[in-house]
């Protein structure tokens, strides 16, 4: 998966603003109320200074009209910067949430849209950790660091270009004392991106180890592996920690550097002011009311100086949190929808055709060899071999859940990369080996099939597949909450819900994936009679590792590493031997014992 790691700070910033145009809003009217703020902190300093100089130290003593309107001038002037800096304020939150609240959206979308092997390869906690930890870190840095650096820039300019005015040689002293502050910027900008680059991931990880023995707890009890799920946990904190540790250490020697050269310059400003008011340094002089002022002024330079280093430090976190999901939104999806340009699967039972297929996982061999067959309409068909012979991958090449390599898959005559996923969802149903269910109701559950469908319409579904006592034995019936991933539910109970969300869906090719693997005893006679009517009017084909459904099947496929081997019927496949006999021989043998 991408990272954007390669991409520098300004590229990620830019690219950022691309995927979130509404952070540019409003951009410019924001800047003017954050000028008019520095503008009114710095009147502050101005008034104080006309103040002592002509209305208390003047040729004519105290000036108490002039005293009154330079305070009515500071008091405007505070008005105005917190009336600014409020309006700033509120303007910069609206449009950072609205930008964040989109690439959030894009960044949660996008998850979906990724290739089912890089979901099943990255870590959950670290997908998860994108879309959420990743984004409020950016989400900090713009509400609270990108305007303030804006602001800081601009006051540092401000209150420089007024202690000009007031001391050539006293700005001097300021800018010698934060010089080496200002020269090892860059140097703490790199150091920082790549220690917060680390930082990310490691958050990102330590998700991922938290959120696995959580979703698995059932298993971390059963077999007693408390101690080594916790050294695992406790692992991933201490990099976590470690690597936070060393980046606030960069963060803390940068801004110690800013408080020495904040300390530096007061004390220097004071020497230097009263050297300057008698007259014995490079033949200057200043008022005791311009050294006051300067005083004032070295504050407003020194807080955006120090101010900076932390806006420094949260720009770099942000930004490799942008980047990690700058990256989720770059990696490419592997499946393209045809949208309106795409073809649409009639509604009837749907005839199959592999023509020359290979399907190979990245890296590895070919887990399909030139698979070439055709299923004709309303066939049952079960799929069987051993374990890891491709019939599993054989379902998600069928259901598009993963394109071939090399040849077509045809469905109805239409290659699947030219259907609408719209229309291959409605049309195409897969039932996988675990069904799974979402923390609600059973009703809700079960209207996944159809989200236009009523209770009434759920109800139906149930009758028709003959389960309408199992729904009647439930506590609530369909307003039954089934618990986080289906854990109220036995895992029958839970296939029997996969199986009526289908029928609800109403498929014209039906996959089942080992759809009576998880099903206990009790349930097999249900379960079998509900996919029976399931089955009746469409084509199915069905992954089986029970040769008592391939046996009910119209016509039997046989996989061996890659490859059809044999097809045919149950009763010729059984006379014919190969490894359709010696599976069946095994299974009888078994149910034998």
């Amino acid at each position: 998966m991408a990272t954007g790691d390669e991409i520098s700070a300004w590229q990620t910033i830019k690219r950022g603003a691309e995927i979130s145009p509404e952070l540019k809003d409003g951009f410019w009217g924001t800047l003017l109320l954050a000028l008019l703020g520095t503008a009114g902190r710095v009147v502050v300093p101005v008034v104080v200074q006309q103040t002592l100089d002509r209305g208390i130290n003047g040729p004519h003593g105290i000036d108490l009209p002039f005293v009154t309107r330079m305070a009515l001038v500071a008091a405007l002037a505070l008005v105005l910067t917190g009336a600014s800096s409020y309006l700033m304020t509120a303007r910069l939150f609206t449009t950072a949430e609205r930008g964040l609240a989109t690439l959030r959206i894009k960044a949660f979308r996008h998850v979906h849209d990724l290739p089912v092997l890089t979901q099943n390869t990255e870590r959950r906690g670290a997908l998860v950790s994108r879309v959420t930890s990743d984004v409020d870190q950016v989400s900090q840095f713009l509400v609270f660091g990108g305007i303030i650096g804006i602001i800081s820039v601009g006051q540092v300019i401000v209150a420089t270009l007024i202690m000009l005015y007031y001391s050539w040689q006293l700005t001097i002293v300021v800018w010698v004392c934060f010089a080496p502050l200002f020269l090892s910027l860059r140097y703490f900008q790199r150091r920082l991106s790549a220690a917060y680059g680390v930082v990310r991931r490691m958050v990102g990880q330590m998700l991922a180890a938290v959120s696995e023995p959580v979703v698995g707890a059932v298993v971390v009890r059963t077999h007693a592996i408390e101690g080594r799920t916790q050294a695992r946990i406790d692992e991933a904190i201490a990099r976590y920690q470690d690597a936070s540790t060393k980046a606030q250490g960069l963060t803390a020697f940068s801004f110690s550097l800013g408080g020495v050269s904040a300390g530096l310059a007061n004390a220097l400003v004071l020497i230097v002011g009263i050297w300057l008011g008698q007259g014995h340094l490079w033949a200057g002089h200043v008022t005791s009311g311009e050294v006051l002022a300067f005083a004032f002024l070295v504050s407003l330079f020194v807080s955006p100086v120090q101010m900076g280093t932390q806006v420094l430090t949260d720009a770099q976190n942000a930004i490799a949190g942008w980047r990690r999901v700058i990256g989720i939104l770059d990696t490419p999806a592997d499946l393209d929808d045809p949208g309106a340009t795409g073809a649409s699967l009639p509604h009837r039972p749907l005839d199959i055709e592999f023509d020359h297929v290979d399907f190979a996982y990245p890296g590895g061999p070919l887990v399909l060899r030139d698979v070439d067959l055709r299923i004709e309409a309303g066939t049952r068909v079960a799929v069987v071999g051993e374990t890891g012979s491709g019939k599993t991958t054989f379902a998600k090449v069928l259901t598009r859940l993963m394109d071939p390599v090399s040849g077509s898959v045809r469905l109805a005559g239409h290659d699947l990369r030219t259907v609408t996923f719209s229309s291959l969802r409605r049309r195409v149903v897969l039932v996988p080996q675990e069904g799974f269910l979402f923390d609600s109701t059973l009703l809700a559950n079960v209207s996944y099939g159809d989200l236009d469908a009523t209770p009434d319409d759920v109800r139906r579904a149930v009758i028709g597949l003959g389960l309408g006592d199992w729904l009647e034995s439930l506590p609530l019936g369909l307003d039954t909450r089934v618990g986080q991933r289906g854990e109220s539910m036995s895992a029958g109970e839970r296939q029997l819900v996969a199986l009526v969300r289908a029928h609800l869906a109403d498929p014209d090719l039906l996959v089942l994936d080992e759809a009576t693997s998880a099903v206990d005893p009790a349930l097999e006679m249900r379960i079998g009679r509900a996919l029976e009517a399931l089955m009746s009017g469409r084509t199915s084909v069905t992954i089986a590792h029970r040769m008592s459904t391939a046996e009910n099947a119209d016509e039997v496929i046989v996989f061996d590493q890659g490859r059809v081997v044999q097809r045919g019927p149950h009763t010729a496949l059984v006379a014919e031997g190969g490894v359709y006999g010696r599976l069946h021989a095994s299974w009888v043998a078994q149910q034998g014992t």
